[in-house]
């Protein structure tokens, strides 16, 4: 019986997305601080306009979008697959405004689920994980918002994703089905490049459930 090894020993591997908690663990541990303190431009520019209420944080990491939601009003519950993380951005909250958990979507509940705001940046779906994309949806309280931020095809190409390994916005537009209206499905750029300057451009998903 033979055995190819040939993949082993290939000089450079497809890059993966940390998916685990451990994994995500070991990532923050990796370096004091791995995202920047900068709100994400195009929450920014999609939630300013929102009347505040509950938001739903996705993927909080370190904990600036949740931040900048709570200095404009909103009441954010800010979710985290990383223990490390969660820990790491409430000692940033010195006045425990936000409520830091972690949660695995995968099988945990949504904390004080639904929300009129659900915002998820930069948040990597693989396609086997359709739970993921069910959790967003039905987190969404009637009337509220789901926003969904990914980067651009090209960007990640850049670095070595494939893509359509992944749900991308407009796929999960195409699953929302009747009681939705999608406000903006498009792609635009970021105005501050990311990932080492190969994430020039955002994919988003603005969508209201109707009351």
């Amino acid at each position: 019986m033979s055995h190819d090894h040939d993949h082993h020993a290939a000089p450079t591997q497809t890059p993966r997305h940390p998916e685990s908690a451990q994994e995500w663990d070991e990532r923050y541990r990796m370096s004091d601080r791995i995202w920047t303190t900068n709100v994400n431009p195009a929450l920014l520019a999609e939630a300013d306009s929102l009347q505040p209420g509950s938001a739903l944080d996705v993927g909080s990491g370190e904990g600036a979008d949740a931040r900048w939601l709570t200095g404009k009003g909103w009441a954010v519950t800010a979710v985290d697959i990383s223990q490390v993380a969660v820990d790491r951005a409430r000692e940033a909250d010195p006045e425990g405004t936000i409520s830091w958990n972690r949660v695995d979507l995968t099988v945990d509940p949504i904390p004080n689920a639904p929300f009129d705001l659900v915002s998820a940046f930069y948040f990597p779906i693989p396609q086997g994980q359709r739970v993921l994309v069910d959790a967003l949806i039905g987190a969404v309280a009637s009337g509220g918002t789901l926003l969904v931020v990914a980067h651009e095809a090209e960007g990640m190409r850049a670095h070595g994703f494939d893509p359509a390994d992944f749900f991308q916005p407009a796929d999960i537009a195409s699953l929302l089905g009747d009681g939705w209206v999608v406000e903006v499905s498009e792609v635009r750029p970021r105005g501050i490049a990311a990932g080492n300057g190969a994430h020039i451009n955002d994919e988003v998903l603005k969508a209201r459930r109707l009351a």
